[in-house]
């Protein structure tokens, strides 16, 4: 089993040492400073950047350009839960995209192993001790 060590800079900052980077959180003002995304943004960013890495691979495989290529990812809160309820990715395709990739370009998207662990969730053990 893998390993990412979480450590505690000080603050409301948290950060997660993994392959070498520390990526770093914090909770916005008044309870935190502000100086770094909260743990949610990262997650919510993992789910464009990763349907973003597949869209432009499925792009430069084909020798096309990238110029203009973009997602832009919607998400809907249930106001019950406060949890994310719906997730939305929209593609935008580059200039002079040929129509017939349409679908592929999608189905490239839709290959994010982010998503994809979200389609199909592990579980989750927490213990202390």
């Amino acid at each position: 089993m893998s390993e990412m060590n979480i450590t505690f800079p000080g603050g409301k900052k948290v950060s997660a040492n993994w392959h070498g980077f520390e990526i770093a959180t914090d909770q916005p003002a008044p309870s935190g400073e502000g100086s770094a995304p909260t743990p949610f943004d990262l997650f919510l960013a993992s789910l464009g950047t990763c349907a973003g890495i597949f869209a432009l691979g499925f792009v430069q495989s084909r020798g096309l350009s990238a110029e203009g290529l973009g997602i832009t990812v919607s998400f809907e809160v249930s106001p019950e839960t406060h949890l994310l309820s719906k997730t939305v990715m929209k593609i935008t395709p580059p200039k002079d995209f040929p129509a017939k990739y349409l679908p592929a370009l999608v189905k490239a998207a839709e290959q994010c192993l982010v998503k994809r662990t979200m389609d199909n969730p592990p579980k989750f053990e927490i213990t202390a001790g």
